[in-house]
């Protein structure tokens, strides 16, 4: 994968563009899907490296990665990555993290921040949420003006002042909010949903609640064709072949495996393309039966623009 370059593809009518912000060895596997194991891994060597796992390291490979869809006529930007110059102590990866997201947004796909509509967040970690604004530090203001920007009502609770920042367990948390989501609330440009929120006809968001309270997918319906953008259900394909797994960064464990296995079965069932936020190479895929599990059908085929 070209990670210097937008990709994009069609379903329907509604354009998908892929911007990659960053690509590379993460954690080990077993840290990061401490239920797997080791033989999982091993027998699925031949497609998992080298762009989902580094056989050698045993590391995880992922990608930080946004979408932006034209749909309707507007212009959606979901999970906008990670964000410049932020205080994140307990990331030390992405602490004062910087890139080149904005020129990959209006150089390679052309669109500017005014022109965005819509922000949607899956939910509302770090890497979800930095570019919904932008500084100089300690004077954000939303990145995309004209945008509303919808916000998981109980992420927005949990992670903000009315839940003490994730009830404090993390410092993150509270930098996070304070300089990717508060702005949005002075700003006016927030709006907090849940269980289902409809954006236009091809689009609509739905709770799937566990590796954050308020965690969702974005589903897509246009022209026949189908695709469902998971968010963090899934940090590897290994998910996919054994979705009792979570990952080490869900809070609820179990209440995130029991909505991977739902998303999964009705995008089996529906022939869904699944999006999840950090699978590399080419980042999409569809979902089959195997039994009473899944296994992986034929990866997506973008083009670079």
């Amino acid at each position: 994968m070209d990670s210097e370059n937008a990709q994009s593809m069609m379903l329907g009518d509604v354009e998908i563009i892929r911007l990659v912000e960053w690509q590379g060895a993460y954690a080990p596997a077993r840290t990061l899907v401490p239920d797997s194991s080791a033989q999982l891994w091993k027998e699925n060597e031949d497609w998992l490296a080298p762009d989902h796992w580094s056989s050698d390291s045993d590391q995880v490979v992922v990608a930080l990665q946004t979408w932006v869809l034209r749909s309707g006529g507007r212009t959606i930007v979901v999970d906008p990555g990670l964000g410049d110059g932020r205080e994140r102590p307990g990331s030390p990866m992405f602490h004062h993290w910087q890139s080149d997201f904005l020129d990959r947004l209006t150089l390679g796909a052309g669109i500017r921040p005014e022109d965005v509509g819509v922000v949607v967040n899956t939910h509302l970690h770090a890497d979800h949420v930095g570019w919904n604004t932008m500084g100089p530090a300690g004077e954000w203001v939303p990145t995309f003006p004209n945008a509303q920007y919808l916000l998981p009502a109980a992420d927005d609770f949990h992670f903000g002042p009315s839940n003490a920042y994730g009830n404090g367990l993390r410092e993150d948390d509270r930098l996070i909010y304070e300089d990717s989501i508060a702005p949005l609330h002075q700003a006016g440009q927030a709006v907090l949903w849940d269980g289902t929120h409809r954006i236009d006809a091809r689009l609509t968001l739905e709770s799937a609640p566990g590796h954050t309270p308020g965690s969702s997918v974005l589903r897509l319906e246009s022209g026949g064709e189908r695709a469902v953008f998971v968010g963090d259900l899934m940090h590897s394909p290994v998910q996919i072949l054994a979705p009792a797994c979570s990952s080490c960064l869900c809070l609820d464990p179990v209440r995130a495996a029991a909505s991977r296995r739902r998303i999964l079965e009705r995008a089996a069932e529906a022939r869904e393309l699944v999006i999840p936020a950090h699978f590399g190479g080419a980042g999409a895929m569809e979902v089959r039966r195997a039994g009473s599990g899944f296994t992986l059908g034929r990866w997506a085929a973008y083009q670079t623009r």
